[in-house]
């Protein structure tokens, strides 16, 4: 073998080996939030078969959703004291044996809804933290694997919007088949997949230097790195750019919980006349977004700014739910779905990515924990809130509302001028530092 060809395979291996990490948390992540997709499907399934009530399955929504706000709240602080690597496999384990409790329990001593209740709210308060440590250990995996920062987020959120496709797919197959508990046992051995991914191929090492740099910020006196959650929320309302993300996004998620928890599932069991259909209607929109998510991977991210951004919040929420006031058939409903899928792709990765570039690292578990907290804040209130309506108005008057409050909120980055922030996304190249400089 010649010297320079010695040295290819040599460049080949190294190589192969720094990106080994961040393929390994992508396949986490992909198999982690598959399982999170088939409990979004089965749960509220089964609220609905065991009390055939909207507002019960709103109720479940509230125990899943309040926990997102608890989770991002504490959340971010144990992730940052613990290690991302850590907090990621902790969480994991615990989610996928709460997970699994659920249909043990219904084949054994029997499932009361109280208790299903509880059981899922448990593992949504497991769950924020070990998707919150994921998320903030990309940008150093990514840096270490030597691939820029918006296409490691746009790679990201394309594994995310693809783990929510496959685990919907699966959700629908297997309440068609088996019904809804036997979809909840690959639910957790999603979440066992997931916690030996990371334990296996994410180095200690790794996860060492990072817990280093994080002492490290704090030992130097930055204020910026103590605080809590209360640092996370402070450095969320000295920025323009983030309060304004935050505030739109909570009020959307308001009503995409209720769209999620009851709206939906109402559709497709009383219209659509098919349970398993929103496991389908679910997979469609995913497998949009998952193509949207592809897109800004590529390219998409040159072309950010408050101009798209607008464009796709509002195709990603009010064709859908327009379509389902209208009473759209499947033929009709499932390619809207995809088209909106296809534009909410977009959305969470433009967000990251200007993210990573504004929060410094030793903050960013605190900053993105809050700000889940945040977003979270108003989607029990919307569960509740949709499955109430639904009982007190009926399902098709709701959807209209929702359409038409979706246009509205997601027009307002074209009049509100701190989204011009998201301009950052387009040129965004490495993680940067805790002074603001590119690492």
């Amino acid at each position: 073998m010649t010297t320079e060809s010695a040295a290819s395979a040599t460049s080949t291996t190294d190589a192969a080996r720094r990106r080994t990490p961040l393929v390994a948390l992508f396949a986490a992540q992909l198999c982690s939030l598959s399982g999170n997709a088939i409990a979004l499907i089965a749960i509220p399934i089964i609220a609905l078969t065991q009390t055939g009530s909207p507002l019960a399955a709103g109720v479940a929504g509230v125990f899943a959703t309040v926990p997102l706000v608890i989770g991002g709240a504490l959340g971010g602080v144990l992730v940052d004291r613990f290690g991302y690597r850590t907090s990621s496999i902790v969480a994991d384990v615990a989610s996928g044996l709460t997970v699994l409790a659920i249909p043990v329990l219904a084949a054994t001593v029997g499932l009361h809804f109280g208790v299903l209740l509880a059981l899922v709210f448990l593992g949504g308060l497991l769950d924020s933290p070990g998707d919150t440590a994921k998320t903030v250990l990309m940008p150093d995996l990514a840096d270490l694997a030597r691939v820029p920062l918006a296409r490691a987020a746009g790679a990201q959120s394309a594994v995310q919007r693809t783990a929510t496709m496959i685990g919907a797919g699966i959700a629908g197959a297997l309440v068609a088949i088996a019904g809804p508990m036997p979809a909840l046992l690959v639910d957790a051995a999603g979440f066992a997949v997931s916690a030996f991914l990371v334990v296996c191929f994410v180095p200690r090492r790794a996860a060492a230097s990072l817990r280093q740099a994080q002492d490290g910020a704090v030992d130097t006196g930055d204020a910026a790195s103590r605080g809590g959650f209360v640092a996370g929320i402070r450095f969320i309302a000295r920025s323009p750019l983030l309060r304004s993300i935050v505030l739109l996004v909570t009020l959307t998620n308001a009503i995409d919980a209720a769209g999620m928890t009851v709206l939906k599932p109402v559709y497709a069991t009383q219209v659509l006349g098919d349970p398993a259909m929103l496991g389908f209607m679910v997979g469609c929109f995913a497998a949009g977004a998952l193509t949207g998510s592809a897109v800004f991977a590529a390219a998409g991210h040159r072309y950010s700014g408050r101009a798209v951004f607008a464009l796709c919040f509002v195709l990603a929420g009010t064709p859908p739910y327009l379509a389902m006031a209208l009473g759209a058939p499947v033929p009709v409903l499932l390619p809207v779905l995809v088209v909106s899928g296809l534009a909410a792709g977009a959305l969470n990765p433009m967000i990251a990515t200007a993210m990573y570039g504004v929060v410094p690292d030793g903050m960013r578990a605190r900053v993105f924990g809050a700000m889940t907290a945040g977003v979270a804040a108003s989607m029990p209130l919307g569960a509740f809130l949709g499955g109430l309506s639904v009982e007190r108005f009926g399902l098709a008057p709701t959807m209209l509302v929702c359409a038409i409050a979706y246009l509205l909120l997601g027009s307002s980055p074209l009049v509100l001028r701190s989204f011009a922030g998201l301009a950052a996304a387009r040129t965004p190249t490495g993680v940067r530092g805790a002074n603001g400089s590119p690492v």
